[in-house]
């Protein structure tokens, strides 16, 4: 997703780009890079940086052409208001001096001068250095984009002090007497230093941003509400020739996934009730109109469940395809606020990476949550009593027990079974 900055232009030509509200809910958001850099020249509608919330990621572009004059936060910087070095939404991220048009700028360029990069850290942690005599310069920093967290500050000053340590503990007496010390009783402070620095840079800090952020806030939440579980087995048989059928006659890529988005939807005309969700003082259960069927999707940024809009109204072929357009925009982090919003029911398929059996956590506020494992050959007895090799799939069927009873989801989840093991009923659902 994209932004145009609301900028403010003052009477000097000078540009102050903010970062403006990126979308409806969205409370704080991190910067994750620069696409330019203080004295570069940008063009009209040029990205300028990439901000990512908890729901999505978005550019900020250039209304003005001109030449950056200022760059006010450095990567990593996020809007939390009680720590240091994070920013509002609003604040001035960067100032672009505007170009006349024929080239030249409106303000004199200021020379350029040689400044040493500024470590990233809090004041914070800055003051803690300085108390422990430790030159931040030093320090790998090992937080976002290099910041200098209090931890890397205080493993050098453990190292340190271990060091001087061994120092201070070593006998004067052989240099006095002009004895000779044993190689092997030398300490070699060096090695030390490496090895204790080696042991302690074992830990990774991982900061819970973007996705991890809001998959944290929502497995947090849902932990509050009583769960339901309803486990089954359903023989794929006809549906894996159906598919393979269908293949050949398309040019989507089309798994397993769209046939069972679409059977799911067309079940949920008969049960809108698993299609809904319920207010915070649980007084008020609102069943949905639209299937927006959330897509649960591993990522390198943590979690993000995007959502298939009106599924009721899609052919097998539109499912497939948007299920691979999300998938796209989830692998490079670029999925957009309207691509996560307005779920209301969501399947997590855990059979795409080998799972067998789970025990899906709902993603509130939805009611239900379908998880789905791998398809596996097992024993089955056919009509006549012989045993053959089956298809079979794992599913189990998660729902908010405030608003939904075992009995309903037992009966929503045999028609959705009954449907997906004859696939040939989806003829019957159609108008």
């Amino acid at each position: 997703m994209s932004g145009e900055a609301a900028n403010v232009v003052s009477e000097a030509g000078i540009v102050e780009v903010p970062l403006a509200q990126t979308g409806e809910g969205i409370v704080d958001c991190e910067l994750v890079r620069w696409f330019v850099k203080e004295g570069e020249c940008v063009e009209e509608f040029q990205p300028l940086c990439e901000v990512q919330s908890d729901k999505a990621t978005i550019e900020i572009t250039s209304r003005y052409k001109g030449k950056v004059s200022k760059v006010n936060f450095m990567p990593g910087a996020v809007l939390t208001p009680c720590f240091f070095g994070f920013f509002r939404v609003g604040e001035t991220l960067l100032e672009i001096m505007i170009s006349d048009g024929d080239g030249s700028f409106k303000l004199e360029e200021k020379e350029n001068s040689q400044r040493e990069r500024e470590v990233l850290a809090t004041p914070a942690v800055r003051s803690l250095a300085r108390q422990l005599g430790i030159a931040l310069k030093d320090v790998a920093g090992s937080g976002e984009a290099g910041r200098v967290l209090k931890d890397d500050v205080l493993k050098i000053a453990s190292v340190k002090e271990a060091v001087e340590s061994d120092i201070t503990g070593i006998s004067s007496t052989p240099a006095e007497t002009g004895e000779t010390v044993p190689a092997d009783e030398i300490t070699d402070f060096d090695k030390i230093s490496a090895d204790r620095v080696e042991q302690m840079q074992d830990d990774k800090v991982i900061p819970v941003r973007g996705f991890r952020r809001i998959m944290a806030k929502t497995m947090a939440a849902a932990a509050a509400v009583p769960h339901f579980h309803y486990m089954e087995e359903i023989n794929v048989d006809a549906l894996v020739k159906l598919r393979a059928h269908l293949q050949l006659q398309t040019r989507s890529k089309l798994t397993f996934l769209p046939f069972l988005i679409k059977a799911l939807s067309l079940t949920l005309v008969r049960y809108p009730i698993l299609n809904s969700n319920i207010n915070q003082d649980a007084s008020e259960i609102r069943c949905k109109t639209w299937h927006n069927v959330g897509v649960a999707m591993a990522t390198d940024s943590g979690l993000a469940v995007p959502n298939i809009k009106q599924v009721q109204k899609l052919s097998l072929e539109e499912i497939a395809d948007e299920i691979t357009r999300l998938s796209k925009l989830a692998a490079a982090n670029k999925l957009t606020p309207d691509d996560v919003s307005n779920g209301t029911i969501t399947v997590s398929n855990f059979g795409a990476i080998g799972g067998k059996f789970g025990s899906p956590v709902l993603n509130l506020p939805e009611a239900a949550i379908l998880a789905v494992g791998r398809i596996q050959k097992l024993p089955r007895f056919n009509e006549e009593g012989r045993v053959y090799p089956a298809s079979i799939m794992s599913v189990t069927l998660g729902a908010d027990h405030r608003v939904i009873d075992g009995a309903t989801i037992a009966r929503f989840c045999n028609e959705w079974k009954d449907m997906v093991e004859h696939p040939e009923k989806f003829l019957l659902s159609l108008k």
